[in-house]
């Protein structure tokens, strides 16, 4: 009979098969009340769990980190209850657990409408006052399959049948709904208190639009109101930084059916856009890399050599020329190995880095665009460093310093980094892995940073470090990375000559500091929520005349400002001035001057800041030196 070890060290013993939640009653009645599912043998378990032998053994409670996705989970499960409930005619799909939240896609016969929304989450909060155990069942493939199908349930069946020959097959029912779950879930629909649904979007059965369109409910859960609370203020304020929204109102860019997955930089876009790249290239310059540029359209042959044909070609956009296959490129990695292996090259060389503004299109599914952040025509600031296996260590440490840097002049200070190391589908050989890894891991250590590591997460070419930076509301965002590639360059045939005139491969370093231009500036949008620091701003001074007198003034401040070096506009239209400080207030300008009279006369401005501070009057020359300074503070 099982004896079972506790997290205190304590061993309880029983003469029987017990349950997990018999065995957290037997540790006391207020644990039982909490539990919500149990650890066992460090595996995530049903308290229904029958244990039958020794084990060690952890209830799991609110407190645990675990709690929050099984808190998740369940109430994914109960959204697909209460919409059968009340629409019978839908049929579920598939409804996973997501960063702060869940979705589940339905197959129903017209879009879910706000009202909709509405009831069903009533719905669910009265299924949840019923506190339906939930109970989990292990069934035959065919008869799992039967009982979809038998309840009309297609895609259910769909599933089932498509999961491998020998893998267990669990139904989980609470009241009148069984759903296709692994689990585990939380005992009862009671223990599910905390939730709100968000939003409703139409998403393809599988992601492929030549399916079904379903209809995604998005929805959040929670163990404590308070958190859910602070979560749903941060969508609020969320909603409001909108890259896409801020885009119109700030005019800045804009998409069109016309080209699905690709910008339109107006005017001022362009500026911001200037700003981030002529700034990125002087770190390249006084940083040793060579700003190379490569053709966008590469043969066939080239991306079969490197494993792109092989291993990515799903994601490539592909073209045909008198018979003979093309794609337009999605890295631009390989066109730097080319252009490598243009001359000899010798170990005094090395480390050789090449940069390159480089435009690359992926076929990224259409249901997966969004905005900025998720485009199929882009530009990464790219990055390329030919060099030494014993030069690999010094170039990671630098890198991560650089990239560190950057950041901070973008206003990012909190960081994340993650190690991603090999996955099932890569090239080469496990020993170069092994040093690509380990090389990466030890650059992170000298460099004095925690970091993670990501199993199976790398690149089909090499390991990398991801970089990871902090928004204003807290919101992770991947840009950075570099990546060890012992492969690519032997399969293009990139030579150096050693200092023993032997021939070597090089390795590769495949860097990005901000990664795409057009992602990375849809986060700036959301983090400044479109108030850029003054040295970003596409206009930073707009000058304000009271009346038509004052407008020959007005321009010869603003065109004083722009010969300074300044992006300055002067507004001299025939509105009132209240009006135009409330309108370049919502353009959310960083400085106003408005000159009156009293200005013009004393050759002076009046000075207000982007938050409605009024600085009062000061010379041009003492203004231009706050810009000056602020500029160079970043």
């Amino acid at each position: 009979m099982p004896d079972i070890r506790l997290p205190d060290g304590s061993v309880k013993s029983f003469d029987r098969p017990v349950t997990a939640a018999e065995v957290a009653q037997a540790i006391g009645a207020g644990l039982a009340r909490a539990a919500l599912a149990a650890r066992v043998d460090g595996k995530l378990l049903d308290l229904s769990h029958r244990i039958d032998a020794d084990c060690a053994l952890e209830i799991v409670t609110e407190r645990d980190p675990a709690a929050l996705e099984l808190l998740r989970h369940s109430t994914a499960h109960l959204l697909a209850h209460a919409v059968k409930e009340l629409f019978p005619e839908a049929q579920v799909t598939i409804g996973p657990v997501i960063e702060n939240g869940f979705y589940y896609d339905f197959s129903y016969k017209r879009p879910f409408t706000p009202d909709d929304l509405a009831a069903i989450e009533k719905r669910m909060a009265e299924i949840a006052a019923r506190d339906l155990p939930i109970a989990r069942r292990i069934v035959p493939r065919e008869e799992a399959i039967r009982f979809f199908r038998d309840q009309g349930e297609l895609y259910k069946a769909e599933i089932v049948a498509a999961i491998p020959e020998g893998e267990e097959i669990s139904l989980y029912t609470q009241g009148g709904f069984t759903d296709l779950c692994r689990g585990p879930h939380v005992p009862s629909t009671g223990r599910l208190r905390v939730f709100k649904l968000t939003r409703v979007a139409g998403a393809y059965w599988r992601g492929d639009p030549r399916n079904e369109m379903l209809q995604r409910v998005y929805g959040t859960a929670w163990a404590r109101k308070e958190d859910q609370d602070a979560y749903l203020r941060m969508l609020a304020e969320a909603e409001k930084r909108d890259h896409r929204r801020l885009g119109t109102q700030l005019d800045l860019f804009h998409i069109e059916d016309e080209a699905p997955g690709m910008v339109f930089w107006h005017p001022k876009g362009w500026v911001l856009w200037q700003q981030v790249e002529q700034y990125m290239r002087r770190v390249c310059r006084e940083n040793g890399y060579q700003e190379v540029r490569g053709p966008i359209v590469l043969h066939r042959r080239l991306w079969e050599l490197t494993g792109h044909w092989e291993n990515y070609r799903e994601h490539m956009f592909t073209t045909e020329s008198e018979k003979r296959d093309y794609a337009v490129k999605p890295m631009n990695c390989p066109g730097h190995i080319l252009i490598f292996k243009t001359r000899v090259r010798s170990y005094r060389d090395l480390p050789l880095r090449y940069a390159e503004f480089g435009a690359c299109h992926r076929n990224e599914p259409s249901g997966a665009l969004h905005g900025l952040m998720r485009i199929r025509g882009f530009t990464q600031d790219d990055g390329h460093i030919f060099c030494t296996e014993a030069q690999i260590l010094d170039e990671c440490v630098a890198y991560t310093e650089l990239l560190r840097k950057v950041y901070r002049d973008f206003g990012f200070t909190d960081i994340v980094y993650r190690v991603a190391t090999r996955p099932q589908k890569r090239i080469g050989a496990d020993d170069a892995w092994d040093k690509a890894e380990q090389a990466l891991m030890e650059a992170l250590r000298r460099s004095g940073v925690a970091f993670e590591v990501a199993a199976g997460e790398g690149a089909f070419y090499g390991p990398k470090i991801e970089y990871s930076l902090k928004d204003a509301l807290g919101r992770l965002w991947q840009c950075g990375t570099i990546q060890v590639d012992f492969f690519m360059p032997g399969r293009l045939g990139a030579e150096y000559v050693a200092a023993d005139n032997t021939r070597k491969t090089p390795v590769m370093l495949h860097r990005a500091i901000i990664g795409s231009l057009e992602r990375f500036i849809g986060i700036l949008i959301e983090h400044y929520g479109g108030a850029f620091p003054l040295w970003l701003a596409p206009e930073q001074v707009a000058v304000l005349n009271v009346t038509d007198r004052q407008a020959g003034y007005a321009e010869q401040v603003a065109a004083r400002l722009r010969e300074a070096g300044f992006r300055a506009v002067a507004d001299l239209r025939n509105e009132k001035i209240s009006y135009k400080i409330r309108e370049h207030s919502l353009q959310k300008l960083p400085y106003q001057l408005v000159v009156g009279d009293r200005e013009m006369q004393a050759q002076t401005v009046a000075v207000r800041t982007r938050n409605g501070e009024d600085l009062g009057a000061m010379t041009l020359e003492a203004f231009v030196e706050r810009l000056r300074d602020e500029a160079m503070a970043r």
